[in-house]
């Protein structure tokens, strides 16, 4: 398909664009006191985004732009997820404190332009384009992190953030260099036909450069190795960044995860849907252990914090293990399985970090002194915390439980050769057990009781409320969102 005829089909991201700019213009004549008026321009056009989405998700999958990014169903399905998470985020921005003495209209500027690029990255295939959109994310997140340049935290977290994407960045640069010249492509699917005509002889620089890609990736999910800067950035940030980052690069991440490696060093039959997927390279067993090690040291140092907010960082890094339990089985079933959970994982985590921010905004502190009677002073937010709480560990009625219920399904289901890593699972989410429990245990068990009741402000309170009801409502019936995920598992392959 030409560029002029990819237009006709690229119409959200032109939107997307549009909107940006409206943004960026509006603000120029704004007072400092009315920039939360931005905020409103950019979800209105993320509506319009979302709508546009949808009305294309019918659309037969294609590639654009010269086989650079595709549309297809499953890249609808995470725009979408996306889009709420923005659109939530943004909502929690006009009541965060610490954006009181900010001028926000590049803030919501720069989240418009993040949003592209996390769009990009769902579509990508083509590794130019991919590395392309890596880094417009990378950069507007390193902005977004120091926001707050009056508070040395906020600035120490885009330092450390810059330091380490720049040389994640690079290493995952070497590594798609010597894809490129092993193929001569820089096309996802030229890359597969030429890698699947190789001999074994080029099997180590592959491995080589499989791991250096992962490098990249494994950043942008807070995967150990690569989670160095997740504690540290998500404390230093503006808390409403902290939420959006541990959430939507994240379903950004496993999008591009997914698409790269089933389409390039496998046979991409689990993206066709008519079988389980092969592969000669051993990334499935690479990404196993990391995926085990990721939650265990996720939920080990999480269990050491003494910051709510921190503790949710190291807890981001645990679930970032959990989705990474499916990619091993190449299977459209391990697929689904991370589309639920990340759908899921919006709310809650959401939900939680609302939570951190109302509570931050009434006594200006994040350890878990803060939260000491706080179900007896804030009964409403202490039990949809411990709501929230019961969702991240994945305990029944709740929709973290769906979640992890289609992982270990999937694991399962696979054979004998992936239940260590359901055990391993399993085993972690009881540690979680420990330190998701210890908020519920200070907030009624500690400090005193209080014969006045708080509740949170209007725009909070609907917030936390509208993250709580999925969270509880999609553990108890989840058809509808199984459905919606098997209708976009549809992706724009070449099989071998």
């Amino acid at each position: 398909m030409t560029n002029f005829q990819s237009l006709e089909f690229f119409v959200p991201e032109l939107i997307l664009v549009i909107t940006i700019l409206a943004a960026l213009i509006t603000d120029l004549f704004l007072k400092k006191s009315k920039t939360d008026l931005i905020g409103w321009v950019l979800c209105i056009g993320l509506v319009i985004v979302g709508l546009s989405v949808l009305n294309l998700s019918s659309v037969p999958a294609t590639t654009l732009f010269s086989d650079a990014i595709v549309i297809d169903p499953f890249s609808s399905f995470m725009k979408i997820v996306i889009i709420i998470s923005t659109l939530l985020v943004i909502a929690a921005s006009w009541a965060n404190k610490e954006l009181e003495n900010y001028r926000k209209g590049e803030y919501f500027t720069i989240m418009g332009i993040m949003v592209l690029g996390l769009f990009l990255m769902t579509s990508s295939v083509d590794i130019i384009m991919l590395y392309v959109s890596i880094e417009v994310v990378s950069i507007m997140s390193f902005i977004l992190a120091a926001y707050l340049k009056l508070d040395t935290r906020s600035n120490e977290a885009g330092l450390k953030y810059v330091i380490y994407g720049a040389f994640s960045s690079g290493v995952m640069l070497f590594g798609l260099s010597i894809v490129y010249g092993l193929t001569g492509s820089t096309s996802y699917f030229d890359i597969q036909e030429s890698i699947f005509s190789m001999d074994s002889s080029a099997n180590p620089a592959l491995i080589m450069a499989l791991l250096m890609i992962f490098a990249g990736f494994g950043y942008k999910i807070s995967s150990v190795p690569f989670h160095f800067w997740t504690p540290d950035v998500y404390e230093g940030s503006p808390t409403t960044i902290t939420a959006y980052l541990s959430v939507a690069p994240k379903a950004a991440g496993f999008a591009m995860i997914i698409r790269f490696f089933h389409q390039i060093f496998s046979d991409s039959i689990a993206l066709a849907g008519t079988a389980i997927g092969s592969t000669d390279l051993p990334w499935p067993e690479i990404i196993g252990v990391l995926a085990v090690v990721t939650m265990t040291m996720g939920n080990l140092v999480a269990i050491q914090q003494n910051s709510i907010k921190r503790m949710l960082a190291y807890s981001s890094i645990a679930h970032a293990g959990y989705m990474m339990l499916a990619l091993p089985v190449l299977s459209m079933e391990a697929i689904e399985s991370i589309m639920i959970y990340l759908f899921v994982y919006v709310f809650m985590n959401l939900g939680a970090f609302f939570i951190v921010i109302t509570v931050k905004n009434k006594t200006g502190g994040e350890t878990f002194d803060d939260y000491q009677g706080l179900g007896w002073k804030m009964p409403v937010v202490g039990s949809l915390m411990t709501l929230f709480m019961l969702s991240l560990t994945g305990l029944p009625p709740t929709a973290g439980f769906v979640g992890k219920l289609y992982i270990f399904k999937t694991l399962v289901g696979a054979g004998s050769d992936f239940l260590w890593l359901v055990v391993a699972g399993g085993i972690n989410s009881v540690i979680s057990l420990y330190y998701y429990f210890h908020v519920v245990k200070v907030m009624f068990l500690g400090g005193e009781r209080s014969d006045t009741l708080s509740y949170p402000p209007s725009l909070m309170f609907g917030l936390i409320v509208f993250t709580a009801i999925p969270s509880l409502l999609l553990g108890l019936y989840w058809n509808p969102l199984a459905s919606w995920v098997k209708d976009s598992l549809v992706f724009y392959t070449q099989t071998m």
